[in-house]
């Protein structure tokens, strides 16, 4: 289904995949695919004005190219090397669009659209790390996004734990990642959503494969006892 709220309407395609269109007409895509997950199977739409994408395990060019038009902006985190990747793919900036790099504290101006980036990783001392005790996610390799579409402040904070800063944040629509092992799981999730009190929440980065499957409802019902507005998009 997609989601009003104000004058955005919201789409969670999958993964972190969201699309985000504002009353105006600007579109934006956070993270598109990656193919190997089917995010869009079956979807060309081409209309995306910004691509923004967090970090190398979410780069994927052919889910850039379905979702972008011919005069978008694509927006990567500095780190991403396609030279890096066990899978063959060309460096951002061969790809046929404006290509921007940013670092994870980055403040700008896009068109209509004012963006902020934030620092996104798993704490080497925490629960989001393999079996050798290397983090998912090391910090320095990937951001959070956050951006003002006609009034409404969306904030993806990118594969990560939850960070001393999220709970200083002020923003409109925040969509998390719940799904654990790799990211903040639905209970930390939760409780920052208790203390950032966005206008609403809708959580993402969840079943698209066994090692992030949760109890969605849970994660609702948990979320909506705090008071917090909170939304499900399970079309897919």
């Amino acid at each position: 289904m997609t989601v009003r709220f104000g004058a955005v309407t919201v789409d969670w395609l999958g993964l972190a995949t969201i699309r985000l269109e504002g009353q105006t007409g600007a579109v934006i895509y956070t993270d598109p695919g990656p193919e190997t997950y089917g995010v869009l199977d079956g979807l060309e739409p081409r209309d995306g004005d910004l691509i923004l994408v967090s970090h190398d395990h979410h780069y994927d060019p052919d889910s850039i190219r379905r979702v972008a038009h011919e005069d978008a902006i694509v927006v990567v985190h500095e780190s991403i090397d396609a030279r890096e990747m066990d899978r063959e793919v060309e460096q951002p900036e061969a790809l046929p669009y404006e290509v921007e790099r940013v670092r994870a504290d980055e403040s700008f101006v896009l068109g209509p659209l004012d963006l902020f980036t934030t620092p996104a990783y798993n704490d080497p001392a925490g629960p989001h790390v393999d079996e050798a005790g290397t983090p998912y996610h090391p910090e320095g390799r990937g951001c959070g996004f956050a951006v003002t579409v006609d009034g409404v402040s969306a904030f993806w904070p990118g594969d990560t734990d939850v960070l001393p800063f999220h709970e200083e944040l002020d923003v409109d629509l925040f969509c998390p990642p719940v799904g654990g092992t790799f990211t903040m799981d639905r209970h930390e999730a939760a409780d920052l959503a208790d203390r950032i009190r966005p206008d609403l929440v809708l959580p993402v980065h969840y079943d698209t494969f066994e090692a992030i499957e949760i109890d969605a409802d849970a994660f609702v019902v948990d979320v909506a006892n705090r008071g917090v507005p909170v939304v499900l998009d399970e079309q897919n």
